[in-house]
């Protein structure tokens, strides 16, 4: 949901993580606008779990961390979120691991009959759009810097299906290193999803290839579908580009 904010809703979000003052009046002055448009523009990013009004004004309800990754290479991850996504048919059955890329693929099944499973808070939103999707959302320890479920009680949950597709994210990748993250317990409900689904489809835009995180999760290997922008193609390298030769694994350049 937070891809999908106006140029307007951006600015406020961006003037109340920043530390600015959160009041109508001078958040109306530095957009240039009513405060009767404020207010409205704060109504809305209310109704979407974005931020909590205030007397007066609102403090932002997500952390500053979602907002930074969802404002990256954003244009090529709305690509790769719907290439993605277009492997999804009707009555698939998948799973979403938390992250900015990941959540947006369920923004791109719309209409689609889908059950889904997630640790992610960021698909809620997407998901009550859709009708037709029916999620489940495993339990476990809330985390505001990545919104999402892990620990014990979210990896329990997750052992109890299997699914058709689970989509995943990494803070990098490389053919020496796999798939790598900052966060243990991310690492963790990665290694769960990719256990439990026939296919692991990595979403991950080219700059994170060649980057390598605190922890190791996956080796490259074990990814049967690596969905990331047309820029990735040129920096492969050659024994990479064999790994994805579009036989059991394949890669989509969106």
């Amino acid at each position: 949901m937070i891809h999908n904010l106006s140029e307007r809703e951006q600015k406020i979000l961006k003037l109340l993580m920043d530390g600015r003052d959160s009041s109508v009046s001078a958040m109306s002055e530095m957009l240039g606008v009513s405060q009767v448009t404020t207010r409205t523009i704060l109504s809305g990013l209310s109704e979407k779990g974005l931020l909590v009004r205030t007397w007066g004004g609102a403090i932002p309800a997500i952390h500053p961390d979602i907002m930074n990754h969802a404002r990256s290479n954003e244009e090529e991850k709305r690509r790769i979120a719907q290439a993605a996504a277009s492997l999804v048919e009707d009555g698939d059955t998948i799973m979403i691991e938390a992250g900015t890329t990941t959540a947006l693929v369920a923004s791109y099944l719309l209409g689609r009959r889908v059950t889904a499973v997630t640790n992610s808070m960021l698909v809620v939103p997407y998901a009550r759009a859709n009708p037709a999707m029916q999620l489940t959302v495993v339990g476990g320890e809330y985390r505001p810097a990545t919104e999402s479920m892990v620990g014990p009680i979210a990896l329990r949950q997750l052992e109890a299906f299997h699914v058709k597709y689970a989509f995943v994210g990494t803070d990098g990748f490389s053919l020496e290193h796999g798939l790598s993250t900052h966060l243990p317990e991310g690492a963790e409900v990665v290694r769960t999803m990719a256990a439990r689904a026939a296919q692991t489809v990595l979403v991950a835009d080219s700059t994170k290839w060649g980057r390598k995180g605190f922890v190791s999760v996956l080796p490259l290997s074990e990814v049967d579908v690596l969905v990331s922008d047309s820029a990735l193609e040129q920096q492969l390298s050659e024994d990479a580009r064999e790994l994805f030769d579009g036989g059991r694994r394949r890669l989509i350049a969106a």
